[in-house]
């Protein structure tokens, strides 16, 4: 519960992160993409969201059953780490571990769900109807993500002694500690769909808008970082060894990625920035995320530094191929989920964890690596594709894409009749005591226009 409090703490510091690096105009409407998720996929998983990941599996290792929907049959009950009477090997997610109430994981587990749509929305800021993107995520968590964490989460015996879990986990036996297929590249597949389908903003490339509040970034980064001790020490389901690796990799993966990406902003631009540093922390935290309870800590380093190097390089992509990715998340999330969850096939070793995997540096051959890569590659497309035909369904019935009136006068104002900043020194207003009146924002807007 302590770790789902710390996961549950990374969304608003995902807000932070999102909304420091947003115009100061659209800072609200970034905050409010990621804080709603909070609401909507809270009450969808207890209404039918855990029973869909982690239910007896319904189809083939697609999507569990509905013995869980409205959390009936969780009280008093604990999830099943106990060896099956038929079975010889542990029906166990990670050794030394001890059963753990079922609500326990619920809890946990929800702040995944949470945060995964959450990462999406940075690759569509400045332009997304909040109404419109709030439909999204309910439909999104329902037909992409709680299908995909039965995939890659929901272990064979885990809710019970004969419950059957997801068939990359089970049947492909691809690895993925704490969420590097699941979350990011299942999210970053999702902002790339997305940026395709609302386009570019007005004026991109040539305006990409600068960060309106860059201390906002590292306070989010840093939040981010804390709370993804949770995320990933938390995902051993218990305070044991194997956690207190998870962390150390955390730690020194996201130190190393820190440098690596401000390494490459010295050699492209002559001068690392407090953006690339918290840009860096980020990818390296996303890197070592399916990877942290599988590699030793001379492997994380590795994988950190080689996450930061290539997040600096990537994001750069969406210049040269055209699709308005506005805050780097296929970059940073695509790009990073992809290399940590592939190095796992160079730097995994069982030495760490009994029930991972050798990889190619330990002795292991291609084997994990050609399973790593079909775990990537089957979410990558699965939410691509679906996420493409939901937000082309929700813009074409007018409901996704603010007007370029809007777009350009104040996403805050038009979706939310709020400024984040009182640039008149009024207050009042839609009877919120700091919210400026929307004809004083307005011109407060252009004034902050005419100055820039």
């Amino acid at each position: 519960m302590a770790s789902a409090a710390l996961v549950m703490l990374m969304t608003p510091g995902l807000a932070f992160f999102y909304g420091g690096m947003v115009r100061a105009k659209s800072v609200l409407n970034m905050l409010m993409m990621n804080f709603i998720a909070l609401a909507v996929v809270g009450v969808l998983w207890a209404l039918y969201g855990f029973s869909m990941s982690f239910g007896d599996d319904a189809f083939g290792g697609f999507v569990g059953n509905f013995h869980f929907a409205g959390l009936e049959n969780t009280f008093g009950k604990l999830a099943g780490f106990a060896v099956a009477a038929t079975d010889t090997s542990p029906a166990v997610a990670w050794p030394g571990s001890d059963g753990l109430p079922i609500l326990a994981f619920v809890m946990f587990q929800l702040m995944f769900a949470i945060i995964t749509p959450a990462l999406i929305s940075g690759a569509i800021a400045d332009r997304a109807k909040f109404w419109g993107w709030t439909l999204f995520v309910v439909v999104w968590v329902t037909v992409v993500y709680f299908p995909v964490a039965h995939w890659v989460f929901s272990f064979n015996g885990f809710v019970g002694e004969n419950a059957v879990g997801g068939w990359i986990a089970n049947n492909l036996k691809a690895l993925d500690f704490a969420g590097g297929t699941a979350v990011h590249i299942n999210a970053g597949a999702a902002g790339l769909a997305l940026a395709i389908v609302l386009g570019k903003r007005k004026g991109w490339p040539k305006d990409t808008g600068r960060p309106h509040n860059v201390p906002f970034v590292l306070l989010g980064a840093s939040l981010l970082w804390f709370g993804w001790y949770g995320f990933n020490a938390g995902s051993a389901l218990a305070a044991n060894d194997l956690a207190a690796v998870a962390f150390t990799n955390t730690t020194v993966a996201t130190a190393a990625a820190v440098l690596g990406w401000l390494i490459v902003e010295q050699l492209k631009f002559g001068k690392p920035t407090t953006l690339g540093a918290a840009s860096g922390a980020v990818a390296g935290l996303v890197a070592i995320t399916p990877a942290c309870g599988f590699v030793s800590p001379l492997g994380a380093i590795a994988i950190g530094l080689i996450a930061g190097l290539l997040c600096a390089l990537a994001i750069s992509l969406k210049f040269k191929f055209g699709f308005d990715d506005s805050l780097d998340v296929v970059g940073v999330h695509l790009v990073g989920g992809i290399v940590g969850t592939l190095l796992i096939g160079f730097f995994g070793t069982t030495s760490v964890n009994s029930l991972g995997a050798d990889g190619l540096f330990y002795g292991g051959g291609f084997t994990q690596l050609g399973r790593q890569a079909a775990a990537a590659g089957a979410v990558l497309a699965y939410s691509f594709v679906l996420s493409f035909i939901i937000g082309f369904v929700i813009k074409k019935a007018g409901g996704f894409r603010v007007s370029t009136e809007d777009e350009v006068s104040g996403i805050d104002e038009a979706q939310h009749a709020e400024s984040a900043y009182d640039f008149t020194g009024t207050g009042g207003g839609l009877g919120h005591p700091n919210t400026i009146p929307v004809k004083s924002a307005t011109a407060a807007t252009k004034l902050e226009e005419s100055k820039a």
